[in-house]
């Protein structure tokens, strides 16, 4: 399926486990609820998709385009997010664990409540993110820019709840 054209395409519960989709557009598309498990989607456009509670262990997105992308609540742990474009996504409550975030831009994102425990954060945009309530215990924030980022309540690297 690399290069598919899946515009708008309705993939809710779908078992894509193990696929390629590698430069595939699927803007707007719907996968609710899916399984996209150990997928190879690097420069994949996902802009405004619908990846609510959607598994997503050890994907490969990076340099995908997930801007406005609505992933509450979906499990994202091991992924490889390097260089992908997540710029106000919906990633409240999602499970990013581990994650590889490293040169992401996350302008504008909503992360409030999301996992991020040990996930590598450097050199990322958090730019006006909120990570209310988030969980950035020993995360690695080198490079990364928090300017006019919410942080309330968050748990920060060093394992304190901010003001």
């Amino acid at each position: 399926m690399s290069g598919a054209i899946l515009r708008s395409a309705v993939l809710s519960g779908a078992d894509l486990t193990g696929a390629s989709l590698r430069g595939a557009d699927m803007k707007d598309a719907n996968f609710q609820r899916a399984i996209l498990s150990h997928v190879f989607a690097v420069n994949v456009n996902l802009q405004g998709a619908n990846l609510t509670l959607v598994k997503l262990c050890k994907i490969d997105l990076s340099k995908a385009n997930l801007t406005d992308a609505n992933v509450t609540q979906a499990d994202l742990s091991f992924a490889n997010l390097t260089q992908a474009n997540l710029s106000w996504a919906n990633l409240s409550e999602a499970n990013l664990e581990k994650a590889d975030l490293k040169g992401a831009d996350l302008s504008g994102a909503n992360l409030s409540c999301a996992n991020l425990h040990l996930a590598d954060l450097s050199g990322v945009s958090l730019k006006g993110a909120n990570l209310r309530g988030a969980n950035l215990h020993q995360a690695s924030l080198r490079g990364t820019n928090l300017k006019e980022a919410n942080l309330r309540e968050a748990m920060m690297p060093d394992g304190k709840i901010s003001e």
